[in-house]
C-alpha cells in the first residue's frame, strides 16, 4: 500500500527567527554601501540645484539657535565664492566640478557673542571626488561675553534643556507605555519619529501646507502607522505566542528595513521644517526663538492630556491595569488585545508629534529617529521601566544633563554625557527613579 508523505511544516518560531536573521543580514548588508554613499549628506534645504551637481555646504548654529548672516569662502581650481547663512542658518555653494575645495568662515561676520569653538581652526578641505555633496562643519563655542554672568549662561542652559527634555519625554512616553502593556522593546521605536518628521516637512516643503494643517495632518498618519505596526506584525505574533526575545528581533529587523526605505525615498540630505515662527524673544537672559516657545508650550498641553487620559479615564486605567498585570486584567473583564491597539495608536502618535518638533531645531534626516533612540531608551530606563510619569522625568532630566554639560564639556559629548549619568544612577537604583522592584529581573 502505497502511502503519500507529508512535507514536514516549519514551526512558527524558527520561521519567525528565520525571517528576523534574514532581515538583520540583509540590513548590515546594506550598511557600508549605504554608508558610503550618504557619509556626507547634502545639508541645504533645497535638492542640488540644476548644473553640476556638485556642492559644498553645512549648517552653523549656536547651541539650538541659528546663525544667520554668517559668511563662508569656498575656493578651489580656480574657482572662489562666498556663501551667506540664511535664517537656518544653512549655507550651500554649488562648484563647477569634482575637486579638492576649501570652505573658510570669515569670523568678523559673526554675530555678536558667537565665536567658533577653536577659533585658529576656520577652514575646512572638502574632496568631491566620491561624492556629489560635502557636508561642512564649524563648531560654535560658547563665547564669553562681557557683561554676561555664569548665572546667565546656565539659566539659558536650562531653558534649552527643558525644551529638549520636553521633546524626548512626547517619544519616550510611546516606549513606555509599549513596553508596559507589552513586554516589548521596540528597537524600531526611533523610525516613528522619523516618519512623523518626513511626512510634516513633505506636507509643509513640497504641498505648501501651513504648519498647523501639517501638523494634524501627520499625528493622524502617525497614528494609522502605530495602528498598522499593531495589526500587521505584532498582532499576529502575539497569537502564534512568540517569545518576546524573538519579538525584539523582528524589531530590530524592522527599524533596518524602515530606515533605509526612508533613505531610498528621502535621500541622505538634511533639511529643516518651516514653521513661520522665527522671530527672537527675551526671555530673562536667553533669546529664544517664537517656535521653541511654542513648542514648550505644545508638548506641555500634551503630557498634560497623556496624564489625565491615563488617570482619569477608564481606557487609562485600563492601560494601567495591563501594565501592571495582563492576565489578572483579562480575567477581570478588560479586553487587553484592545488596550494594546490603542497603547500602539497613543504612542506612535506622540512619537510622531516629538518628530515634527524634533525636524523643526534639529533638521529632518532619514536618520534621525536612530541617532535619539538611545536617549530615548536612557529616558525610559532612567525614570522607570513601564512608567510614563517615569518616561517623563527620565527625558526631563536627561535633556537638562545634556544641555547643561555643555558648560564644560564639548557639545560633541553631551549625550555621552547623559549616558554616563544614566549608568551611575542605574548602579544605585537598578529600577530607575519611579520603577519598582518586580519589574527587574
Amino acid at each position: 500500500m502505497l502511502t503519500r508523505s507529508r512535507r514536514p511544516r516549519r514551526p512558527p518560531l524558527q520561521a519567525l527567527l528565520a525571517l528576523g536573521a534574514g532581515l538583520l543580514f540583509a540590513g548590515l548588508l546594506g550598511v557600508a554601501p549605504a554608508a558610503a554613499a550618504t557619509a556626507e549628506p547634502a545639508p541645504s534645504a533645497s535638492a542640488p540645484a540644476e548644473g553640476t551637481g556638485f556642492s559644498v555646504g553645512g549648517t552653523i548654529a549656536n547651541g539650538d539657535e541659528p546663525v544667520e548672516g554668517a559668511e563662508i569662502l569656498v575656493e578651489g581650481d580656480g574657482f572662489s565664492e562666498v556663501a551667506t547663512t540664511d535664517d537656518e542658518g544653512v549655507w550651500r555653494v554649488e562648484v563647477p566640478a569634482q575637486g579638492s575645495y576649501t570652505s573658510t568662515l570669515d569670523v568678523d561676520t559673526l554675530p555678536e557673542g558667537v565665536e567658533p569653538r577653536d577659533p585658529d581652526n576656520v577652514m575646512r578641505t572638502s574632496n568631491l571626488n566620491t561624492t556629489p555633496n560635502a557636508n561642512v562643519l564649524f563648531p560654535m563655542g560658547e563665547s564669553t561675553i562681557q557683561g554676561t554672568s555664569m548665572w546667565d549662561t546656565v539659566l539659558t542652559r536650562l531653558i534649552y534643556g527643558i525644551n529638549f527634555g520636553l521633546m524626548l519625554a512626547l517619544a519616550a512616553i510611546g516606549i513606555s507605555l509599549i513596553f508596559g502593556t507589552t513586554g516589548l522593546n521596540n528597537f524600531a521605536h526611533g523610525e516613528l519619529l522619523t516618519f512623523g518628521a518626513l511626512i510634516s516637512f513633505f506636507l509643509t516643503a513640497v504641498l505648501g501646507w501651513s504648519i498647523w494643517a501639517a501638523i494634524a495632518v501627520t499625528l493622524v498618519a502617525s497614528a494609522a502607522f502605530g495602528w498598522f505596526h499593531d495589526a500587521a506584525i505584532f498582532k499576529p505574533l502575539r497569537r502564534r505566542r512568540v517569545g518576546l526575545v524573538q519579538a525584539m528581533i523582528v524589531t530590530i529587523g524592522l527599524s533596518i528595513v524602515l530606515r533605509y526605505l526612508f533613505l531610498m525615498i528621502f535621500g541622505g540630505r538634511t533639511e529643516f521644517i518651516q514653521t513661520g515662527f522665527n522671530q527672537v524673544v527675551p526671555v530673562g537672559p536667553a533669546n529664544l526663538q517664537a517656535s521653541s516657545l511654542i513648542s514648550m508650550g505644545i508638548s506641555v498641553v500634551v503630557l498634560v492630556a497623556v496624564a489625565l487620559f491615563l488617570t482619569k479615564t477608564r481606557i487609562g486605567k485600563a492601560t494601567r491595569a495591563v501594565s501592571d498585570n495582563a492576565a489578572l486584567a483579562a480575567a477581570s473583564g478588560i479586553d487587553v488585545d484592545r488596550i494594546i491597539r490603542i497603547v500602539w495608536v497613543l504612542g506612535a502618535t506622540l512619537t510622531g508629534l516629538s518628530g515634527i518638533l524634533y525636524g523643526v531645531f534639529r533638521g529632518v534626516s532619514w536618520i534621525m529617529g536612530f541617532q535619539i533612540l538611545l536617549l530615548l531608551f536612557a529616558a525610559v530606563t532612567l525614570g522607570g521601566l513601564g512608567s510614563a510619569f517615569g518616561a517623563l522625568v527620565g527625558a526631563i532630566i536627561i535633556g537638562l544633563i545634556t544641555e547643561l554639560s555643555t558648560l564644560w564639556l564639548p557639545a560633541d559629548l553631551r549625550f555621552a554625557t547623559a549616558l554616563i549619568i544614566l549608568i551611575l544612577i542605574l548602579l544605585l537604583r537598578p529600577q530607575g527613579i519611579l520603577g519598582r522592584r518586580e519589574r527587574i529581573g
